[in-house]
């Protein structure tokens, strides 16, 4: 399936969902499947109807500059009729409406805005209205929570280069090769996940080998937030010249307090009785 389409699964039935140009459109063909193995026939019937012409034509003159109101007005004289038909591809074509999308391919068929999917899915039937609107804001909700865990994951990625630049101008002495600076970079990020996560990335790696990334990519978005503050603070220790020691017992401190904020719980002790190299 193509990265734009995503599925909701209402009363047994997969209803295909993409998104152009910032609007979700929710396949007609597939809500018409509840009613009948003949989707194209339960569509046709209910653009039959004068009130379903009617909502339409509102809808593009509403939000879409392009609508043809003539064409639209030929169509609505038309409807009722003993002999009127319209199809998706012929409303489409003539009025130059946008609401309505007649797609071809593997994932082929008639999709609507959202406004007017739930429109057909009510004409249908106002129970499955309500589980495919339902099961369309969950969809939302999810997508909104993964917006934002990308956001501060990025956010820490950024932070991340004013880290390193710190670590470069204080912590690394002349003539070290690239794979002892290496170490520096990779020593320096672990007194952070040791501060937030309780463990260095060697040890998440060695507690989970099935899982892709790294212990970061796990993170949840209380964590990241969190983790983006505590790279800013430990380049600002860094600069100070504070001992790797006392910056991990510091920022640990900090992790604790942000984290029982930001869960609005008590947070157990991250750090775990984790020691650092200098103190060893």
């Amino acid at each position: 399936m193509s990265k734009k389409n995503k599925t909701i699964a209402v009363k047994g039935h997969e209803i295909t969902i993409f998104n152009d140009k910032e609007q979700d459109f929710i396949s007609l063909t597939d809500i018409a499947k509840h009613k009948s193995d003949e989707p194209s026939a339960v569509i046709a019937n209910w653009m039959r109807n004068r009130n379903t012409i009617e909502f339409l034509g509102i809808w593009e003159s509403l939000y879409n500059p392009d609508f043809k109101p003539l064409e639209f007005e030929g169509f609505r004289k038309q409807a009722g009729l003993n002999a009127f038909t319209l199809s998706p591809k012929k409303w489409a074509e003539a009025t130059n409406a946008l609401g309505i999308i007649v797609k071809s391919g593997r994932y082929g068929g008639t999709y609507a805005h959202k406004d007017i999917a739930f429109k057909f899915a009510s004409w249908i039937s106002v129970e499955f209205e309500l589980y495919v609107v339902k099961e369309f804001q969950r969809l939302k909700e999810a997508e909104s929570k993964d917006l934002e865990w990308n956001v501060k994951r990025q956010l820490t990625k950024i932070n991340y280069r004013i880290h390193t630049d710190a670590i470069k101008e204080n912590l690394i002495p002349q003539g070290l090769t690239a794979q002892q600076i290496s170490y520096v970079y990779a020593n320096e990020a672990d007194v952070l996940n040791v501060a937030l996560f309780g463990k260095t990335a060697k040890q998440w790696r060695d507690e989970n080998p099935d899982k892709k990334g790294n212990i970061r990519d796990y993170a949840n978005v209380s964590q990241l937030v969190c983790l983006a503050n505590l790279e800013n603070l430990n380049a600002v220790l860094i600069g100070d010249d504070i001992p790797q020691s006392e910056r991990l017992l510091k920022l640990n401190q900090i992790a604790i307090g942000q984290m029982q904020i930001l869960l609005q719980q008590p947070s157990p002790n991250l750090l775990n009785n984790t020691k650092s190299e200098d103190d060893e």
